[in-house]
């Protein structure tokens, strides 16, 4: 039987979140509530009357001093003038629910198999008090309160009264062990294509032809008679075939063979796979070139890259993108990014441990105006619920968050980007084997731990392989729950030394179709029987067991003499481990549900029968640019007080000051610096083993502004950007690995993309660029994703994001003692301007402050930067430099300013002083220039000549000093330009986003 529970704050107890409402309503829908109150509400299934009197009486849902717990409406005793109830649709994870199920199962003492029948259900009830009609509730509750993607809302008026019944079951079930056949050989082609879209296939024509044709092989129609499955494929089987093959998992786009046309120059050839040219072959390059001093121990091939820290400890980086259930649900697909990106470095050979988090947004501006097309939520919503849900799934995890930023352009209305990435440790032996390495043997034991299975999460995989558009599935949504994960976690690392397993792998894309076919290439084959996979609730078909992404899930190779002691320690550990199956040699991934065959796909089509996509793209370059700075309407002071609100400038301190950086107790330089710790730092530090002074540094690189002009110099300026950001706080620019991800608008020619050409000609300008300057620099790429269709389509509009490069860097630091931070430490020292300032203003902050293009965009020399980059290393290792910040968005003006708010102290710039090409530059464009490889760094007086004798025959100059005091001066051969409070700037700095 299914109770109603309703829990609300007692009288004279505040109810914080009902008083909030009134304010969020007016600010973001503009209409007047009075008042509101908020009530819990909790749906308990599966305990008798006497139990749930139990459950009331031992204050389970509730704090008995401040909340009242009811089994009737409380609306009923309350003032109210509507009613507003949301809860999650059927086959959504609720985190709550599920804790609250443990919690009640815990008091009643239900053994696990009773706990089997118990389910709970959380919703929440907002009562209004105001004239609103009940158009403007449902407006509040849609665009406000609830995500109808994967919420349901409820409406009542007082006239109408409370809700009383209890909330219906969440899964309408259907026959478990039905098995459907896809009639592939009768289909047309418009058939096949229309198919692959009413299921989120993604799949092309070409695909689908190769599927059809597979089946329809002699050899195959045998094989699959003698084990009981049809000529035709099953769901499960193109399911399978669909996950593997989708844009998500196998990067077509990045395989594809691609006639490139270069109009500018008249060259034309022909790519055979962008990632084995430009990627992994610049990779290979660097790795040969630096021998024995090489870093990297596994690249492309694992969840994530591994690289030599000591020798004791290997780290490993990935990062991964979550955009599009991030668009649908920002919470729950921001929180899935997180811990989702957390287990790859789990399932990174023998297993890591978890060191850091480092996290990269791009949104439309929180500020938005205006109509919003068809399912997309408001930019501010979609903000604030990806701040919350990183942040619930780091913080819970207790894995600190050390570096990240946010990146605004309206672009990204249609879907933002949300990058998430993850650092561990993996000891360079385990159990005498290096950590690095895995491998799945013949007779090992299937296992899944974590989580159980769900509706949440299907068709993930390839529906983040397609554009987001209005009828895009709410099932594709997982919702993470970073306790259950982290339970895991701390099992894994117990099982991994104590050598209970030979492989492990995350459960992520694709779910089991994924993990365990991936796995199952080390044998060569695998048999699976999904009826023994442990189920969040009834109703799941085969081929929705086999493909759902519900999170918190591993897989593992466990050997079959070591199985009762794996299930053993899950079970000490509270952890769900089920022996799902055996690796095999048969050359097939054969699934079963008990006796009943599902899927018996080859092993070689599965993971090799995807066609090759050839492709073509024409490069012709823009007439943009060129446009000379206006003069602005503001004078100087005023206009660097408007440069840092700006958004791509100002602080984002109301985020970071969310996310814990202490945790684990190894954090070395913080997210935020300075004397009230509120300037912005350019990288994070940290001690991966406590006890031992060498470090970390990671740092990224992010300009997708400079796309529109050439996404080859947007990629060069991504990657001078990371590696600036580390050294500008002390990482050696010798000892370094980069991480590439690639966020893309539809680059494939077509009805919908008739530009397909030139933005498939963007990304490969911008894979030339990357294996251009990761060779410059030394820098071997060691992991990376792409993500290629990020578009809406939607309301007749079509909103494709900016090309978009995010490059990650990990960067040893000897001591992290000798790491240096950007805010300026006291009056007198001198600051000297490393680098050359060019006329570079386009696609600038400044620019698009005055309303202009700018003039030309920022080129890169990476010869003079890395001559500067390890002078700079040299000189922090010496003692030289007390302060280091690098120039990036707005320029020289802005990184000044961020130094003396970061210090409360004072400074003297001479524009006169400024190495520039050509000589002479004016004002504007010395002070916004966004110039590459520059840095500001300071300088003691008596460490001068030392300093100077460094850098000698480099562009390093003399620019000006750190001052007592407030005032930030600027001239020009001793003529004064403009006088600015340094306390107003950090004012100015801080107010845009104080959320």
């Amino acid at each position: 039987m299914q109770w109603r529970v309703e829990v609300a704050t007692r009288p004279g107890v505040a109810d914080t979140r009902g008083r909030s409402l009134p304010g969020e309503i007016r600010d973001a829908l503009g209409m007047a509530v009075e008042s509101a109150r908020v009530v819990k509400v909790y749906s308990v299934d599966g305990v008798d009357e006497a139990q749930i009197g139990t459950v009331l009486d031992k204050a389970v849902l509730h704090d008995p001093v401040l909340h009242a717990a009811s089994r009737t409406p409380l609306a009923a005793s309350l003032d109210w003038d509507w009613l507003l109830e949301v809860g999650f649709r059927p086959g959504v994870t609720d985190n709550e629910g599920r804790t609250a199920k443990s919690s009640v199962a815990l008091v009643l003492g239900f053994t696990p198999e009773q706990a089997k029948g118990l389910a709970v259900y959380t919703a929440t009830q907002y009562l209004f008090k105001g004239a609103l009609s009940r158009e403007q509730v449902e407006h509040i509750g849609k665009d406000l309160l609830a995500n109808e993607l994967i919420e349901c809302i409820e409406v009542r008026s007082r006239q109408e009264g409370p809700i009383t019944d209890p909330r219906a079951s969440q899964v309408k079930g259907r026959s478990v062990d039905e098995v459907a056949v896809i009639p592939l050989s009768t289909m047309s082609d418009e058939q096949m294509l229309a198919f692959s879209r009413e299921n989120t296939l993604a799949l092309s024509l070409e695909e689908m032809r190769a599927i059809r044709a597979y089946y329809g092989r002699p050899e195959v129609r045998a094989a699959r008679a003698k084990q009981g499955l049809p000529a035709e494929p099953t769901d499960a089987e193109v399911e399978a075939l669909a996950q593997t093959w989708s844009e998500h998992c196998k990067h077509k786009i990045f395989q594809a063979r691609i006639r490139y046309d270069n109009r500018e120059n008249g060259q034309q050839y022909e790519i055979d796979s962008l990632f084995k040219t430009f990627i992994a072959g610049s990779t290979k390059a660097i790795r040969a070139a630096k021998g024995k001093d090489d870093l990297c121990l596994s690249v492309f091939k694992d969840n994530a890259g591994v690289f030599k820290f000591d020798e004791n400890v290997s780290v490993c980086i990935k990062v991964e993108t979550h955009n599009s259930p991030s668009a649908l649900d920002p919470y729950g697909g921001a929180l899935t990014g997180i811990v989702g990106v957390n287990r790859d470095p789990m399932g990174t050979g023998m297993g890591a441990n978890l060191v850091c988090n480092t996290d990269v947004f791009c949104f439309a501006s929180p500020f938005h105006e205006g109509e919003l097309p068809p399912r997309l939520l408001h930019p501010r919503r979609v903000l604030q619920g990806v701040q919350k849900g990183v942040e619930h799934g780091g913080n819970k995890s207790g894995v600190p968050t050390v570096n990240g930023s946010i990146v605004f352009d309206e672009r990204y209305l249609g879907k933002p980007l949300v990058y998430c990435g993850t650092l561990g440790t993996i000891p360079t032996t385990v159990n005498g084997k290096p950590g690095h390495d895995k491998q799945a043997l013949l007779g090992d034991r299937i296992v899944m731990c974590g989580g159980r299975i769900g509706k949440d999460g299907i068709h993930g995989a390839t529906f983040s392989s397609e554009e987001l558009h209005e009828g895009s599935p709410a099932t594709a949504v997982q919702i993470g729950d970073p306790i259950t994960q982290r339970k895991m976690y701390d099992f894994l690392m117990r099982a991994r030394d104590t050598g209970l397993y030979n492989a492990i792998t995350d459960n992520g894309a694709g779910g089991l179709s994924s993990s365990v076919g991936e796995m199952a290439q080390d044998t060569g084959g695998a048999r699976l029987d999904l009826a023994r996979a442990p189920l969040k609730y009834d109703g799941l078909r085969p081929w929705e067991i086999l493909l759902s992404e519900a999170q918190e899930r591993m897989t593992l190779a466990v050997p079959a003499d070591k199985i009762e002691a794996f299930l053993s320690l899950a079970a000490e550990m509270d952890v769900d481990a089920t022996d799902l199956g055996e690796f095999t040699d048969t050359g097939y991934l054969h699934v079963t549900y008990g006796g009943k065959p599902v899927a018996f796909l080859e092993m070689d089509f599965l993971h090799d029968g995807v066609p090759q996509m050839e492709l073509s793209a024409v490069w012709q370059r823009p007439a943009i640019g060129g446009q000379a700075l206006p003069k602005p309407k503001q004078n100087h002071g005023e206009l660097l007080l408007s440069m840092l609100g700006r958004l791509n400038v100002c602080s984002k301190e109301f985020a970071v000051r969310q996310y814990d950086h202490e945790v684990q107790g190894g954090s070395a330089v913080k997210p935020m610096v300075g004397a009230l710790r509120d300037g912005p730092s350019d990288a994070g530090a940290l001690r991966p083993v406590l006890g031992s002074e060498r470090g970390l540094v990671i740092s990224h690189g992010i300009c997708p502004k400079f796309s529109d002009f050439d996404a080859y110099w947007m990629t060069a300026n991504a990657v001078d950007e990371a590696v600036r950001n580390a050294v500008a706080v002390g990482a050696d620019p010798d000892q370094m690995v980069g991480t590439d991800n690639f966020c893309w608008c539809d680059p494939v020619q077509s009805v919908k993309t008739p530009d397909g050409e030139y933005k498939l000609a963007q990304l490969v300008r911008a894979n030339e660029a990357l294996d251009h300057y990761c060779r410059a620099f030394g820098v071997p790429c060691i992991s990376g994703k792409d993500s290629m269709k990020n578009d809406y389509y939607g309301g007749g509009k079509k909103i494709s994001i900016p090309p978009t490069v995010l490059y990650s860097v990990v960067g040893i630091v000897p001591d992290v003692k000798r790491c240096v931070t950007s805010d300026l430490k006291r009056p007198g020292e001198l600051i000297f301007l490393l680098g050359r300032t060019f006329d570079e203003t386009g696609g600038s902050e400044i620019a698009d402050q005055l309303g202009v293009v700018g003039s030309h965009v920022p080129q890169v020399d990476a010869v003079s930067a890395l001559l500067r980059y390890r002078t700079i290393f040299q000189a922090m290792q010496t003692g030289l430099i007390s302060a280091a910040h690098d120039l990036s968005d707005g320029g020289l003006a802005v990184a000044l300013a961020e130094m003396c708010l970061g210090g409360r102290l004072g400074a003297h710039l001479d524009l006169g002083k400024v190495p520039s090409t050509p000589a002479g530059l004016d004002d504007l464009t010395l002070l916004y220039s966004e110039s590459a490889s520059r840095l500001l760094v300071t300088v003691k007086p008596d460490n001068r000549q030392a300093f100077e004798a460094l850098f000698a025959g480099q562009d390093c100059a003399l620019v000006g000093e750190v001052t007592q005091g407030n005032a930030l001066t600027v001239g020009r051969d001793g003529k004064a330009l403009f006088i600015a409070d340094v306390e107003d700037m950090a004012s100015a700095f801080k107010a845009t986003l104080a959320l």
